[in-house]
């Protein structure tokens, strides 16, 4: 009995560390090879964006925001254009055709941002 109830009490308090979302489960295994060909996108796509977001920060908050938005949204565009070539769901697809739409519109504006405050050489 005693043993059992050490399991559970280990069980539980490991629940949150296996219930972590994608974005706090960085080093997280990979899954066998035989998963399917959506998942291993998204998972190139998820590591690229994560990659991608490392940027040299500046120390302005404000270039600093844009320039990490930009691989972030990015990766949704990537991830949306996962969910048009695998998914089947009309819902999701509208929605994927959505977020393309406007992350493309919200990098623009990123860069335009950047580029507007480049800062003086």
């Amino acid at each position: 009995m005693t043993r059992i109830l050490a399991v559970l009490v280990a069980l539980t308090l490991a629940a949150p560390a296996l219930a972590q979302s994608p974005h706090q489960g960085h080093g997280a295994p990979r899954a066998a090879q035989n998963e399917p060909a959506s998942t291993r996108e998204f998972r190139a796509a998820n590591d690229r964006m994560h990659r991608d977001m490392n940027i040299r920060f500046s120390g302005n908050a404000d270039r600093d925001f844009a320039a990490a938005m930009i691989p972030h949204h990015q990766g949704a565009i990537e991830m949306a254009r996962i969910q048009l070539r695998h998914g089947t769901d009309p819902e999701m697809r509208r929605l994927a055709e959505e977020i393309i739409r406007a992350q493309e519109g919200e990098i623009a504006q990123l860069r335009a941002f950047l580029a507007r405050t480049a800062p003086a050489r």
